[in-house]
């Protein structure tokens, strides 16, 4: 990934020490922890803070493609990350804030199934999918694409994390969905090829990366969730939730964002990503819910109140990232950072 334009002093400084322009670098290990701390303690909110989310999410991204520049060596730097587990520390208290729990059901796969169907069905907030296929103008659908290319160039990576944390019926569920996530060995179906070439149609850059710079804090909150439940054991079931929920929300609203972009004049290309989720998550959700979700609460009745944790995490960090974008469209006003319009 290029790197990102930083937003404060704390990613300006994570940024200079992986790619190793800091002037002096266990100096500035050092400097970084200190003002992490006082960031973390004196942020109005970490969920809308921009220097805070970006440097946790140049942090994790030392895990996936990495950043132009910076060393791979970083990856596993202990002083390092002893600095993100103080950001991961106060975003994760953060949600857990955010997010009311229900009452736990039966550690079964049907009572496990249910609840997520439940608590997926449920609405909760403004409907950006409705909008789209609505009344979203041109420049809307790019920005649109903008927010969600953070995550979709990348599209089932931080999930993957879980494969080898979860056994039996639960890593069969989870490895059968990533596989058609993959393009079932098949590099033009994978499902983040299939967006770049949505950007492409509508004449944008399908590198990863390309629009980070454009995204808001909370965009990059979503993402960062991700990473956090993937990147940590402890959180095994919290991702498991997180992609069950994914993909019981995903079929309905994607038919609805095809349907947005066709009344632009868009052809097939530019659906395709669309209508793949429309067929593919409709039979995922049900994959999900019960064998992944289910079946690992039923290895382990431990994880219940993680799996739903995880669900309910993941939607309504989702949720405050789409008022976020509706406030904005509905006010006439760019969602992206600095009014920074698509036309531009």
């Amino acid at each position: 990934m290029q790197q990102p334009f930083p937003r404060g002093e704390i990613s300006a400084l994570v940024l200079a020490i992986v790619s190793g322009t800091a002037e002096s670098g266990q100096d500035s290990l050092e400097r970084l922890d200190a003002l992490v701390g006082a960031a973390v303690d004196g942020t109005p909110d970490i969920l809308y803070d921009d220097d805070l989310q970006l440097a946790l999410f140049c942090m994790y991204e030392l895990h996936y493609s990495g950043i132009d520049g910076a060393g791979d060596d970083w990856e596993w730097n202990p002083d390092l990350l002893r600095v993100r587990h103080r950001i991961e520390a106060a975003f994760e208290h953060r949600v857990r804030d955010e997010v009311v729990l229900p009452e736990l059901p039966g550690a079964t796969r049907d009572a496990v199934c249910a609840e997520l169907f439940r608590m997926t069905g449920e609405d909760s907030g403004p409907s950006m999918s409705r909008f789209v296929a609505r009344s979203a103008t041109n420049d809307q659908l790019r920005e649109f694409l903008v927010h969600k290319s953070v995550y979709q160039l990348k599209e089932a990576d931080p999930h993957t994390f879980a494969i080898p944390r979860l056994a039996g019926r639960a890593k069969a569920a989870l490895v059968e969905i990533q596989a058609d996530e993959y393009g079932n060995g098949l590099p033009a179906r994978m499902h983040s090829a299939l967006f770049a070439r949505t950007m492409r149609e509508l004449g944008m850059d399908d590198t990863y990366g390309a629009y980070l710079d454009k995204v808001p804090a909370i965009t990059l909150a979503t993402n960062n969730l991700m990473s956090l439940f993937g990147l940590n054991r402890r959180l095994r079931g919290a991702i498991v939730g997180h992609l069950a929920a994914y993909e019981m929300t995903s079929s309905q609203p994607n038919r609805l964002y095809s349907r947005g972009f066709k009344r632009h004049g868009y052809g097939e290309d530019a659906l395709e990503y669309f209508d793949e989720h429309v067929e593919a998550d409709a039979v995922h959700e049900q994959i999900a819910g019960r064998d992944m979700a289910g079946g690992l609460v039923e290895s382990d009745p431990r994880l219940l109140q993680d799996v739903l944790f995880g669900a309910a995490a993941g939607l309504a960090v989702d949720t405050l990232m789409t008022v976020h974008i509706m406030a904005a469209w509905e006010a006439g006003r760019s969602s992206l950072r600095a009014s920074e319009s698509m036309a531009s």
